[in-house]
């Protein structure tokens, strides 16, 4: 990441562009390298572990991370056109409270699967496997949604989404 990078401004629930699925980037160039970097700096300046494109404004289907795997070892990088891919039925899952920028101050218990693989693109149109258990795997799961248009509030049950957004839009003047 370039240390030049400035970082955007967070969206906020409720912009469209957080509730449609993203386009699949059809460019790799230094417009998506550049992009990449502001994207990185716009997560590390809201102290977050994953951010996708919609969440700075952008509807292309790409996510940065640097979160801790199971084993508490940070994974650090980007995906193109991710495909998200979950363990098979009856696979275990992680039920844990889960946040996102685009709603901050809140949280939820979500339930995910312990193991999360996503096949896609870095920056230079290579192909690329990320795998994540833990933290990670909540991640790639969070940040996939994000590009198929989908809020981790989405799952919750309609009265705990809407009590969740009461408080949300109660603390929060500038939404």
């Amino acid at each position: 990441m370039k240390d030049t990078a400035i970082a955007k401004p967070i969206t906020m629930y409720g912009e469209d562009v957080l509730h449609r699925p993203c386009a699949d980037v059809e460019k790799f160039d230094s417009e998506l390298s550049d992009l990449i970097d502001v994207m990185f700096a716009s997560m590390y300046e809201a102290e977050g572990v994953g951010l996708a494109a919609n969440q700075i404004g952008l509807s292309l289907r790409v996510f940065v991370y640097d979160c801790p795997n199971a084993d508490g070892e940070h994974q650090i990088g980007h995906v193109v056109n991710p495909r998200l891919e979950l363990p098979v039925a009856g696979a275990e899952l992680d039920a844990d409270y889960e946040g996102c920028l685009s709603i901050p101050g809140q949280s939820a218990v979500i339930s995910r699967t312990a193991f999360a693989r996503v096949y896609g693109l870095d920056k230079d149109g290579n192909e690329i496997v990320v795998e994540g258990d833990g933290q990670m795997a909540r991640c790639l799961q969070h940040e996939t949604d994000h590009l198929d248009g989908f809020v981790y509030i989405d799952k919750l049950p309609k009265k705990a989404r809407k009590r969740l957004l009461e408080d949300f839009y109660a603390g929060n003047d500038e939404v």
